[in-house]
């Protein structure tokens, strides 16, 4: 299958991981459980040839999520203009991280996985000072930090378990193949 192939199919299953990931959260009650930052890592990481779609999507991934929300529950999809910046672009950041992954390694992209999450969670919170709800000091930036700890903790254990499976999949795959095409030139 030709590699164009490939990342379009690709593409699709992580837009579709990401909103269905975001729902199933939703509905489960576990707050910010979900691997969008990993999501976006892996897309930044492995969709090189194409790095248009690899930033399209976690974005669109969020925003399917973020319509099922509006159209079909209580929880607001498209609350305030700042937040939802500030949380695409967070989500544009870690696929930017992934891009500077280079080839990836079993051995670096936990550590990857960590950046993404962390850098979603200083992007993010941000964007909740930018709006002003702690005010707007150097109290109310440090307020607003350290409310989102425990929820920081949900969405690492969340982007480290996709990580882990996203990335791990993605070598599992590779060595498959790699077996694979050595066994045809034997």
């Amino acid at each position: 299958m030709k590699r164009n192939n490939i990342n379009i199919i690709l593409a699709i299953f992580l837009v579709l991981i990401a909103a269905s990931a975001r729902i199933l959260n939703a509905k489960l009650s576990m707050p910010n459980m979900v691997p969008i930052a990993a999501i976006s890592l892996f897309s930044g990481a492995i969709i090189k040839d194409k790095r248009g779609l690899a930033f399209m999507v976690p974005l669109l991934g969020q925003f399917l999520a973020d319509m099922y929300f509006q159209l079909f529950t209580n929880i607001p999809g498209f609350y305030d203009l700042t937040g939802q910046l500030f949380n695409y672009g967070a989500l544009i950041a870690a696929t930017g991280l992934g891009t500077t992954m280079g080839q990836p390694k079993a051995s670096t992209s936990m550590a990857y996985v960590f950046g993404a999450s962390t850098l979603f969670f200083i992007v993010s919170n941000f964007g909740f000072f930018a709006q002003g709800f702690n005010g707007y000091t150097l109290a109310g930036l440090a307020k607003t930090y350290i409310d989102g700890v425990p929820f920081f903790k949900f969405s690492l254990a969340g982007d480290l378990t996709g990580g882990i499976l996203l990335f791990g999949s993605y070598f599992i795959a590779k060595s498959v193949r790699f077996t694979e095409t050595s066994k045809v030139k034997a």
